[in-house]
């Protein structure tokens, strides 16, 4: 073994010696760079490159005189797709954000901002203590706060914001969020929450309020940093206020208020879009959906004998509704029925009117809806109180979508209402003077003498039950509540501004005695929590010129526990001082 790797060493040093094999296996070049490394000195960087030693014969030209004498044209390498940042907040704390984004919102109006405070909000309450851009209402109970903003939201047409802290704060206005949800009144609540790092702890005031009123919203979400909270703010005007409209819940953690952004945002997360790309996309393509649908409704009012026009609230949340349901009304020459809160949307005063249907309407309004071969729902989501019977329901209008010349046609914006109580053969979802307008060019004019029959069996209706058929005294000249609202409808009608009567609780019975030609005229009574002082006080402070007729005591039903009264405050602390010898109160 030792001899053979002997050989075979020797044998190795013979080839390498020879000089073919170093010219097989070098060049010039490799040579010279070689010699260049030699000739460094120790310590020196070498910065020896091809373009140092250049192969011969493959020299780079120079380039032009003019060649990049100027690189001000040059662009940045940016990301064409990064959004416009916004520096606006930088240096601001989630309270800070959080009011500069309610004046971006307009909330500014007096009665539009209301709340309670507590230690969860309390970044909040610092920011917007004494600012001098809104007027806030403290009421003594959160349900108030929340029943409050309903009634400036039906008042005005803006969203209510309502402010309230933590754990019972923000559990208190359950009750006026799903009142707001039934209705379609747009409600904007922010409620203080523990910090983001307590959560699930079961810490002080903790409750999972996303949770609990994820069933009485129509979106709810807890905001989890201070860079995201301007997005959220937005996101909750819109949803309140677009499609049906309706309440939102944006829960605030403590840290995300009191905490300070430090980096830009996006600009369009910090500028209100009402409605979003998004919105504005799905309307678009709802429209291309729709040509058809309404042409079907078009063609089965044409045909139908005995048409009926079922109005509720959609028409008087939509823009225009109440004028484009008279052209569609006056154009077809159809009869019109509203439901309590549609009320308004269409003048009682007409001769088609036929005032207000269900449970505590008119007789000849419940007896058109049997009959009826077509039912046209604007808005409407056929209550329990409308319908009654689901099974005995239109059945004149079943049997004519039987016989494929009538039926019930339902035009909603909420989805989740369309074939929820009764079936429609035609469904037209979307905003209702929208899709209705559309409609109208297809619907042919209809005049009274046309539909005679139909307006005789109703005027016959009219005649055997009217709503005044009551003896309009009693014994010992007392008169009855009815004859006193139509009195006061009489004394008002002439006025050109508004008047409003509150009624409490006597709604129905309110609405019955009086007749309505605008929207604005009614404020149907927030249902059984607010009574007279509180829809008296809104409408007061929303315009102070406009009359306000209370039909109730004053102080009645829960004003000590909804409203602050100074005076009275001032009068039970001088009692407390008087009982206490000077030491409470």
């Amino acid at each position: 073994m030792m001899h053979r790797s002997r050989q075979a060493s020797r044998a190795l040093r013979a080839v390498a010696n020879r000089p073919s094999f170093i010219r097989t296996l070098t060049t010039s070049p490799a040579v010279s760079a070689v010699q260049a490394i030699k000739k460094t000195p120790s310590g020196v960087r070498n910065q020896a490159t091809s373009a140092t030693n250049p192969a011969p014969g493959d020299v780079r030209p120079p380039p032009a005189s003019g060649f990049k004498q100027a690189d001000e044209h040059v662009q940045p390498l940016v990301d064409p797709k990064a959004p416009e940042m916004d520096e606006s907040f930088i240096g601001k704390t989630g309270g800070e954000i959080f009011h500069e984004m309610m004046l971006r919102h307009n909330v500014k109006h007096v009665c539009k901002y209301i709340g309670y405070p507590g230690g969860a909000i309390l970044p909040v309450f610092d920011a917007i203590y004494n600012s001098p851009h809104f007027d806030f209402i403290l009421p003594k109970h959160e349900q108030g706060a929340g029943h409050m903003a309903e009634g400036y939201a039906r008042a005005s047409g803006k969203p209510g914001v309502v402010l309230v802290t933590s754990g019972p704060g923000a559990t208190n206005v359950i009750t006026p969020l799903q009142d707001a949800l039934s209705d379609g009144t747009p409600m904007v609540v922010f409620c203080g929450q523990v910090v983001t790092t307590s959560i699930g702890s079961d810490a002080f005031q903790e409750a999972d309020v996303v949770g609990i009123s994820r069933s009485c919203t129509k979106w709810n979400v807890m905001v989890k940093s201070v860079a995201e909270l301007p997005r959220r703010i937005n996101e909750a005007f819109e949803i309140a206020t677009s499609g049906r409209p309706g309440p939102v819940l944006v829960d605030l953690p403590k840290d995300v208020t009191a905490g300070i952004l430090r980096r830009a945002i996006p600009t369009e997360s910090a500028i209100p879009s009402l409605p979003s790309a998004a919105t504005r996309a799905a309307m678009s393509l709802s429209r291309k959906q729709l040509t058809a649908s309404v042409k079907r409704v078009a063609d089965l009012i044409n045909i139908a004998k005995k048409p009926i026009i079922y109005a509720g609230q959609g028409v008087i949340l939509s823009e225009n509704g109440p004028e484009i349901l008279k052209e569609l009304a006056d154009k077809a020459s159809i009869p019109v029925t509203t439901t309590l809160h549609g009320l308004g949307g269409f003048d009682e005063l007409d001769e088609k009117s036929l005032h207000m249907l269900g449970m505590h309407g008119t007789a000849y309004a419940n007896m058109a809806m049997q009959e009826a071969d077509l039912i046209i729902a604007l808005g409407a989501r056929f209550d329990d109180r409308v319908t009654l019977n689901v099974g005995k329901f239109a059945p004149g209008a079943k049997a004519a979508a039987a016989e494929g010349r009538g039926g019930i046609v339902h035009f909603e914006i909420m989805p989740k209402n369309i074939n929820k109580v009764v079936q429609a053969v035609e469904a037209v979802e979307g905003d209702v003077a929208t899709n209705v307008s559309m409609m109208l060019p297809h619907v042919e004019i209809r005049s009274m003498a046309d539909r005679s029959a139909w307006f005789d069996k109703i005027n016959g209706w009219k005649k055997r039950w009217p709503l005044s058929d009551y003896e309009r005294t009693e014994r010992g000249g007392l008169i009855k509540p009815q004859t006193l609202i139509e009195e006061l409808s009489k004394m008002t009608a002439d006025r050109k501004d508004n008047t409003y009567i509150t009624t409490g609780l006597s709604d129905a019975m309110g609405v019955q005695s009086r007749r309505l030609e605008k929207p604005e005229e009614i404020q149907e009574a927030l249902r059984w929590l607010i009574e007279s002082d509180g829809p008296a006080l809104l409408e007061v402070v929303t315009d102070r010129k406009v009359p306000v007729l209370p039909m109730v005591p004053s102080g009645s039903g829960l004003h000590e526990f909804l409203t602050w009264d100074s005076e009275r405050d001032v009068q039970r602390r001088k009692m407390m001082r008087e009982r206490t010898g000077g030491r409470h109160g």
